[in-house]
């Protein structure tokens, strides 16, 4: 079966409300053409409702860049998946490289991100990748196993995205060739397969993260099992991420 592109735009910590309503007006009219790709926008939080009424009667989804795996409760500063939900948002990040690093996320936490997510009917973005210590010591399979095994542990639900991020890539400049990137979206296709069975693994998309730009996306998206890009700073600017969608 033919898996729909997905092109995610993840503006990290950036775009004030405005900035970000803006950016919106011009995207609608640089996509309006565009059919065969789904595209979401995963702004800061304070943005996400502002975004929301802009994307009204749009084909663009809105997605978090994280949420916390309670519902309610006494969590400072962290938000709930019903408060997504209220956004209308319909993807959630987790798990990525970022939160692992600078916020200590864990497999484990990451585990509990996407059960909340599910219960809440978001779609999580999974990103996994490994670092680039692990890429020169010949364990980036050993990283992509474990990180994928820990974090969809007793997780029977396939609606969920993929991303493959190698955190050497991301934000460096350093973008994995098509060839190891697909090389490591086949293995991951596979450890799909051993979890979630045959027709998962034909359903599920599994999207590359790591300095995607206009000038790379295409070479990736050749590729047999990459079914899109989750983008980072080249999300930034309408008309360059437009460039991405466009490839």
């Amino acid at each position: 079966m033919a898996r729909t592109p997905i092109i995610a735009a993840n503006w990290k910590m950036n775009k004030s409300i405005g900035e970000a309503v803006s950016y919106i007006k011009e995207l609608k009219g640089l996509v309006k053409n565009t059919k065969d790709k789904e595209i979401v926008i995963c702004p800061p939080f304070t943005a996400l409702s502002a975004v929301s009424a802009e994307l009204k009667a749009s084909e663009i989804r809105l997605g978090a860049q994280n949420l916390f795996h309670e519902e309610s409760g006494a969590f400072t500063g962290e938000i709930s998946p019903l408060m997504l939900k209220e956004t209308n948002c319909k993807y959630v990040i987790i798990g990525h490289s970022e939160r692992r690093k600078y916020f200590n996320e864990t497999d484990e936490i990451v585990n509990k991100k996407i059960k909340i997510a599910l219960k809440n009917k978001l779609i999580p973005i999974l990103c996994i990748g490994e670092t680039l210590e692990q890429r020169k010591a010949n364990k980036t399979k050993e990283i992509i196993k474990k990180q994928f095994e820990n974090s969809l542990k007793n997780i029977k639900s396939d609606k969920l995205v993929i991303a493959y991020e190698p955190v050497w890539a991301i934000g460096t400049g350093n973008n994995a060739t098509p060839e190891q990137a697909e090389e490591a979206h086949a293995f991951i296709r596979r450890l799909v397969k051993k979890h979630f069975g045959s027709a998962a693994a034909e359903k599920i998309r599994i999207i590359y993260g790591g300095s995607v730009i206009p000038e790379n996306i295409k070479g990736l998206m050749s590729q047999k099992n990459i079914d899109g890009a989750l983008v980072g700073g080249a999300s930034l600017d309408a008309k360059e991420f437009f460039e991405i969608i466009d490839f």
